[in-house]
C-alpha cells in the first residue's frame, strides 16, 4: 500500500517541502531512495526500535521509502518521524486520513522519544506558503514554529503521541505565541549598557557614529583600555530590530541550531565574537553540508574580531567580498546556497606586539620595524573597508572614580534612530542602500557634497597627515553621518574635520 507523508528540507535559509512516499510489498528488504545521506539511511534502525517501544511493529516485508523530489540531497535525522508514520499507515497499523494536512518533523530515539531538529522556522514559513494546515514536531521546537501565523503547531515528546493524534484518538494542544507582544517585551532586553563604561567619551562618540551610519570600526589600543567592553555595548545603541529583521535573523540561527528551546524569536541584535583561531569556513560558512558561518550569524548585528592581527590572513581575506555585497554564496557541484551577511564589523587590536606603542605612561619595547610588520598583518583591501580607525587610550583614575553617571544606551539610541531616519528618507527607492556606509563611491560623490572650505580642509589633511587616497570616500561617508547626527542637510567643515581624525592607520607617521 502506498502512503504519502510530508517533511521538509532546508537549503541555505529557505525550506523545500519533501514528499515521503512509503510503499510496502512482498519481499524482505528495506530501501530508502531519493538521494538520502547516511543519517537518513540509518533512520530505519531507529524507527524499528522506536515503533517497538510504542507497541507497534516493523513490517517484515519489502519497504521502499522515496524522498521526492529525488534530485535534491536529503540530510539529517528530521525525517525519522514522518517515515515512521508513513510505515505504520502503509502497513495498515494506523488509519490517519488527515496526513496530507501536516508537515511532520522529528528525530527518533530508540525508546521512541522525539528529539529536536534544526531549521524549524523556515520550515514552518514554507508550510504556510504551501497550504498545509499544521505541523507536528518536537515539543522543544514548538515555540519557534508558533512564531509563524496561520499554522497549527503540535509539539510532542514521544512517537506514541504522534500515532494517537494522527489516528484521532488523542487531541494535542495547539502551541501559540503572541509574536507582537513577545517582540515588544524583549526587543530591548540587553544585559549591558553604555552607562557601565566610565570615561572614554571619544570612543563612545566613534561608536555612536558607527551605529548611526552602519560603519565598520577598528579600535587600536593597549591591553586593558576597554576595547572589548565598548564593542560588546555597540548592539545596545543600534536601532531596535524590526519584526521583519527579527524573523530573518531567527531563520539563520534556527538553521544553525543556535536558537534555544525557550525562544520563539531573536529580539535583540546578535553579537558574535569568534576566536582568532577560527577557520575561514567557520567564519563565512560552508562545509560538506553548508551551514551559515559567523558572519551570517552576526546578520543585522555586530561581528567583533578581537586581536585582529592574530587572525590568519586567509581568514580575513575571505571577508572582503561579504563586507561589500553583504551576502555570501556557498557554491557546490550540485547546488549553491545564499546567506545574508549584513553586519557592522568591530575589530580590536594592540598597536604593536608588546601592546604599548604610543602609551602615555608605559614604554614600548618594539622597534619601528616590528610595529610596521605587526600593522601590515592587516591587508590594505581589508583596511579599506573599515571607515573608522579609533585610538583607545587607558582611562585615568579621575574618570573611573567620577561620581557622575555616564550616558545610558537608551539616550544614545534615540540619537542614532533619528540619524537613521534621515538616511532612510535619503535612500528611499534604493533597495540595496539603507545607511551611509552602504553607499558606493558614485553615491558618496552624488550625496556628500562639501563646500570649498571643507574641500580645502580635506586637501590639507591628506597632504599634511599623509592620508591615502582610499581615505577620501571613507571620510565623505563618515562626514555625511556626522551631519545627519547634527540634523544638518549640508556637510559642514566641522563634520569633515571630525571625520578626518578617524583615519589613524592612513597616517604615514602613525607607527613611527
Amino acid at each position: 500500500m502506498l502512503i504519502k507523508t510530508y517533511g521538509s528540507a532546508v537549503y541555505g535559509i529557505e525550506a523545500t517541502t519533501i514528499t515521503i512516499e512509503v510503499n510496502i510489498t512482498g519481499g524482505t528488504r528495506y530501501y530508502i531512495v531519493g538521494l538520502p545521506d547516511n543519517a537518513v539511511k540509518e533512520s530505519l534502525q531507529r524507527i524499528e526500535s522506536a515503533l517497538s517501544a510504542a507497541g507497534m511493529r516493523m513490517p517484515r516485508q519489502k519497504i521502499v521509502v522515496n524522498l521526492a523530489p529525488a534530485d535534491i540531497r536529503k540530510e539529517g535525522s528530521a525525517y525519522d518521524l514522518a517515515i515512521a508514520i508513513g510505515i505504520l499507515a502503509a502497513s495498515k497499523q494506523l488509519v490517519a486520513p488527515a496526513l496530507d494536512d501536516f508537515i511532520i518533523l522529528g528525530e527518533l530515539s530508540l525508546d521512541g522519544g522525539v528529539q529536536p531538529v534544526k531549521g524549524v522556522l523556515p520550515v514552518a514559513m514554507q508550510a504556510v506558503h504551501d497550504g498545509f494546515k499544521g505541523i507536528i514536531l518536537p515539543r522543544a521546537n514548538a515555540r519557534e514554529a508558533a512564531a509563524v501565523a496561520g499554522l497549527q503547531v503540535y509539539g510532542i515528546d514521544h512517537i506514541s503521541e504522534a500515532i494517537a493524534f494522527t489516528s484521532g484518538k488523542q487531541r494535542l494542544n495547539n502551541v501559540t505565541v503572541d509574536v507582537d507582544q513577545t517582540f515588544l517585551d524583549q526587543v530591548d532586553n540587553y544585559d549591558t549598557d553604555f552607562a557601565d563604561v566610565q570615561g572614554q567619551e571619544n570612543i563612545k562618540r566613534a561608536l555612536e557614529i558607527a551605529a548611526a551610519g552602519g560603519h565598520n570600526v577598528l579600535l587600536i589600543g593597549p591591553p586593558g583600555s576597554g576595547k572589548t567592553m565598548l564593542a560588546k555595548r555597540l548592539p545596545t545603541i543600534l536601532p531596535p530590530l524590526s519584526l521583519g529583521e527579527s524573523l530573518e535573523t531567527t531563520k539563520i540561527h534556527s538553521v544553525a541550531g543556535t536558537l534555544g528551546a525557550a525562544k520563539s524569536l531573536m529580539t535583540t541584535r546578535p553579537f558574535r565574537a569568534p576566536h582568532h583561531t577560527i577557520s575561514d569556513v567557520a567564519l563565512v560558512g560552508g562545509g560538506a553540508n553548508p551551514k551559515p558561518g559567523e558572519i551570517s550569524l552576526a546578520h543585522n548585528g555586530v561581528l567583533f574580531l578581537d586581536e585582529l592581527p592574530e587572525f590568519r590572513r586567509a581568514v580575513l581575506e575571505v571577508m572582503r567580498q561579504p563586507l561589500e555585497s553583504r551576502r555570501i554564496t556557498i557554491s557546490r557541484a550540485r547546488f549553491s546556497v545564499d546567506y545574508p551577511a549584513s553586519f557592522i564589523m568591530v575589530a580590536a587590536m594592540n598597536p604593536c606586539p608588546c601592546g604599548f606603542h604610543n602609551h602615555p605612561q608605559k614604554t614600548c619595547v618594539c622597534h619601528a620595524g616590528m610595529v610596521q610588520r605587526y600593522l601590515h598583518k592587516i591587508s590594505g583591501p581589508l583596511l579599506d573597508r573599515i571607515d573608522l580607525h579609533v585610538e583607545v587610550t587607558p582611562v585615568d583614575f579621575q574618570a573611573l572614580a567620577s561620581p557622575y553617571p555616564a550616558e545610558t544606551s537608551a539616550v544614545v539610541r534615540r540619537r542614532v534612530i533619528a540619524a537613521r531616519k534621515r538616511q532612510a528618507q535619503r535612500f528611499e527607492g534604493h533597495a540595496t542602500i539603507h545607511c551611509n556606509a552602504q553607499m558606493s563611491a558614485r553615491h558618496a560623490r552624488d550625496r556628500c557634497h562639501i563646500n570649498e572650505h571643507s574641500q580645502a580642509l580635506l586637501k590639507t589633511a591628506m597632504e599634511r597627515l599623509g592620508l591615502s587616497a582610499r581615505a577620501y570616500d571613507r571620510i565623505l561617508r563618515v562626514s555625511r553621518t556626522i551631519a545627519d547626527m547634527d540634523g544638518s542637510d549640508d556637510i559642514q567643515s566641522e563634520h569633515v574635520a571630525e571625520a578626518i581624525q578617524f583615519r589613524s592607520l592612513d597616517r604615514d607617521s602613525w607607527a613611527g
